[in-house]
Order: C-alpha cells, then sequence, then structure tokens
C-alpha cells in the first residue's frame, strides 16, 4: 500500500466532515480530491477517469424527470386524492399514505416523496387531533423501504446497479418479495404499538363533519393552482416511456443513465419548459458529491487499500457462504444506521468485488445483500437517510418538533425486523441457489 496513508488521511477527514456536517458534503468531498490533485497523489486525468459517468447520468436524467413532474402539480393531486380517500379514518391514513409513498420511492425519489406527502399528512393528522409526529416518522421510514425495491428507488441501488452492471428487472425480481414483506411487516409493527391512536372515527358526527370540512381546506391549499392537463400529461407518459425503457434494457442494450437523460431531453422540448428555471431544481451538489466520492475511493482502490480491507477485515469472516453474505448485510444495515449510506455504498463495491473472486457467491446475492443492508440500514436513526432528516425538518416547519430520540425509538425496532426478514429471504436464496 505504498502512498496511501495520505489518501486515508484525506477520506477519513472527508467522511468525519459528512458525519458531522461540518461544511457542505460537495464542498467535502472535491476539497478532499482537489488536496489529492494539488500534491500529486493523482492527476487530474486520472481523477477524471474514477468518476462513474452512468450514475452521474442516471440521477442528473431522473432529477430532471422529477422536477418537471413536480411542476405539473402530479404529486399534490395524488396526495389530495388519497387524503380524501381515508376519509379521516386514522388507519386509512396510514395505510393509503404508505402505500402511496412506498410506490412513488420505488420509482422516483423518495426526497421529493416526503417533501409532497410531509406537508398534506401533517395538515390532515394535526387538523383530527391525532399525532402528526407518528405519521412523519412512519412515512419517512415507508420512503427509505420502498425506494430498496428498484434500480432508481435509492441511490445505493444506482450506484451498485451502474458499477456491476446489474438491470432494472434484476432488482425488480429479486428485492420486490423481501420489500413487500417488509413493508407489511413495518405497518403491522407501527399499527400493533399504537393501537389506540388507530381507532376509528365513523361513531362520531362532530368528527365526521369536522373532517370534511379540513379535506376541502386541503383541497384548496395543495391544489390552488391551476392544473395544466396537456403538461402533466405529456410528463407522465415521458415517465412511463422512461420505465419502459428501463424494463426492456436487455432488448434495447440501453442503459439507464442514458435512458433517463434521453427522456428528460425529450421532456425539455415537448413541455417548452424554462429550462433555466428546471435546472435549477436540480441538485447539483449532490452530483457534485457524487463525483468527489468516487474519485476518492477511487484512488484508495488503485493504492490498494480497497484489497488490504477486503482481506482483512470482510475476508476473516471465512468461507461460509451464508456468512459471508449475512455479514455483507449486517455490517451495511448497522453502518448506514449512523453514516451516509452513499460513500459507504460507493467503498464496498469494490470490496464485495474481491470478495466474489475469493467466493463465488451465485446469482448476485452477496449484492442484493449490500442493497438491502445499505438501503433498509438507513431507517436506523434519523440521520442514516437523506429522507428522514428531510421528513423531520418540514415536521419542524409546521410546528412539530421531532428529537433523534424520538426517531430512534419508532424507527430502530422496525429497522431490526426488516433486516431480519432481509436475512431470511436471502439465507434461502442462497439454500435455493447452492
Amino acid at each position: 500500500m505504498e502512498g496511501a496513508l495520505l489518501p486515508i488521511i484525506v477520506f477519513l477527514a472527508v467522511y468525519a466532515a459528512l458525519t458531522f456536517e461540518l461544511v457542505n458534503k460537495a464542498v467535502a468531498a472535491l476539497l478532499g480530491v482537489m488536496i489529492l490533485i494539488v500534491l500529486h497523489v493523482v492527476s487530474e486525468h486520472q481523477a477524471v477517469e474514477f468518476i462513474d459517468f452512468e450514475t452521474i447520468m442516471l440521477l442528473l436524467g431522473m432529477m430532471s424527470i422529477v422536477a418537471i413532474l413536480r411542476k405539473s402539480g402530479f404529486f399534490s393531486i395524488v396526495s389530495v386524492r388519497i387524503a380524501e380517500l381515508t376519509q379521516g379514518s386514522p388507519l386509512k391514513i396510514l395505510i393509503l399514505f404508505s402505500i402511496v409513498t412506498a410506490v412513488l420511492s420505488a420509482f422516483l425519489d423518495n426526497v421529493t416523496t416526503v417533501l409532497i406527502i410531509i406537508p398534506i399528512i401533517i395538515e390532515l393528522t394535526a387538523g383530527m387531533g391525532l399525532d402528526p409526529k407518528m405519521y412523519v416518522i412512519s412515512q419517512a421510514i415507508i420512503s427509505n423501504i420502498g425506494g430498496t425495491a428498484t434500480l432508481i428507488g435509492d441511490p445505493p441501488n444506482i450506484i451498485i446497479g451502474s458499477k456491476v452492471g446489474l438491470t432494472f428487472n434484476q432488482f425488480m425480481l429479486n428485492l420486490s418479495l423481501p420489500i413487500i414483506l417488509c413493508f407489511a411487516a413495518a405497518l403491522v409493527y407501527i399499527w400493533a404499538t399504537n393501537r389506540e391512536k388507530f381507532k376509528p372515527i365513523d361513531t362520531n358526527l362532530a368528527k365526521l363533519f369536522s373532517v370534511q370540512l379540513l379535506l376541502e381546506k386541503i383541497r384548496f391549499h395543495f391544489l390552488d393552482t391551476k392544473i395544466d392537463r396537456l403538461f402533466l400529461t405529456k410528463g407522465l407518459v415521458c415517465l412511463g416511456l422512461a420505465i419502459v425503457l428501463f424494463v426492456t434494457q436487455t432488448v434495447t442494450r440501453l442503459s439507464p443513465g442514458v435512458v433517463a437523460v434521453f427522456v428528460a431531453m425529450i421532456l425539455f422540448v415537448i413541455t417548452r419548459i424554462d429550462v433555466e428555471e428546471m435546472l435549477e431544481e436540480i441538485e447539483w451538489s449532490t452530483l457534485l458529491f457524487f463525483t468527489g466520492l468516487f474519485i476518492l475511493v477511487g484512488v484508495l482502490e488503485e493504492k490498494g487499500v480497497i484489497e488490504w480491507i477486503a482481506h482483512h477485515i470482510f475476508m476473516r469472516v471465512g468461507d461460509n457462504p451464508y456468512v459471508i453474505v449475512l455479514t455483507v448485510l449486517w455490517v451495511s444495515g448497522i453502518v448506514s444506521g449512523f453514516l451516509d449510506n452513499i460513500p459507504f455504498t460507493i467503498t464496498m463495491i469494490p470490496i464485495v468485488k474481491l470478495m466474489l473472486e475469493t467466493h463465488p457467491i451465485p446469482n448476485n446475492i452477496l449484492w442484493w445483500a449490500l442493497s438491502l443492508g445499505a438501503c433498509l440500514g438507513g431507517n436506523l436513526t434519523m440521520i442514516g437517510a437523506s429522507a428522514n432528516i428531510v421528513s423531520v425538518g418540514m415536521a419542524k416547519k409546521f410546528g412539530q418538533e421531532i428529537s433523534f430520540f424520538d426517531f430512534a425509538r419508532k424507527s430502530a425496532v422496525i429497522t431490526l425486523i426488516t433486516l431480519v426478514i432481509a436475512s431470511g429471504y436471502l439465507t434461502l436464496y442462497l439454500w435455493i441457489s447452492l
């Protein structure tokens, strides 16, 4: 590992800055890269070669599509319609909003999903005299579970899919079952531990009347702008086109990154939207953050640090494939609960590749273990996933304070339950495959 000391120090410093939010995450990652370039640890040309442009394209394309759909009012329409369907039933609010959150998070972006869902669910529950905190935390948890089901649902999956070459269909086929089970288990747990709060209100005429007034207020407040149906139709058709192209990837041989950017550009043209305005909606800091991390991890890999970690830490778990798979799952789950799962996933990919060279576990099961661990583990704490931080931040704007421990008390048990379900699924899958 000659010349590896400085890259290790820089990487750890960047990780610490990210964990304690000392500076903007993009600034932290790119400053680390610049230090390595200035000190001639790596050249700028080598640095560019470490960037996974497939991942960057997929993120850029999906961010553009989501920004235009948000502009169309699609998310507000869906949320308000769901609020109307609940008719003020606490249990229906939990179930219906959770289904919408899970589905939207699987095919779009879980941060965008909670940005739209949380304000409506707070207004609805607070107006009924219910505790909004429980609903806010539940939607954050469900958004992370739902996002695990597809290639485009959560950043760790995007990274794994792009780096390893796994398709949209492979993610859907291999992860849908455990995610459906995790989703059901999470809802049952939330209901079982809060039964008193889910009592029906249909026996109270005064409450039923107040709920109708509340729903009318929500409808007026969140649908106060006129919906351009043609604009909305164009957005939904293009989203459908993107999903069809993702699903038919083996036939078209178009990578997900190419599909996302291609469909986004079509949307920009046919909607004639203000491009500069939409470009402001894209999370450029996130894209730069990914770019910097790819370079930092690429330098560590080139210097032999990743290989050393793989051989001295993960290879010591033995040759038993069941132990290897469960180790990757639980280490990913626990670490992702306290640290950002994006840099962790980027770091783990070359380690898993090295593990597969000596322990050829079939059917990409080790990759599914990394995906399930990194995505589900984000629910362990408030800082484990971006959707959690955004949900808590929005709740605070509405006067609902959710502390780190408030979140962890409700989310930690669900995280452990989902990781146990994932363990059972992966163990059975491996037993069938061997």
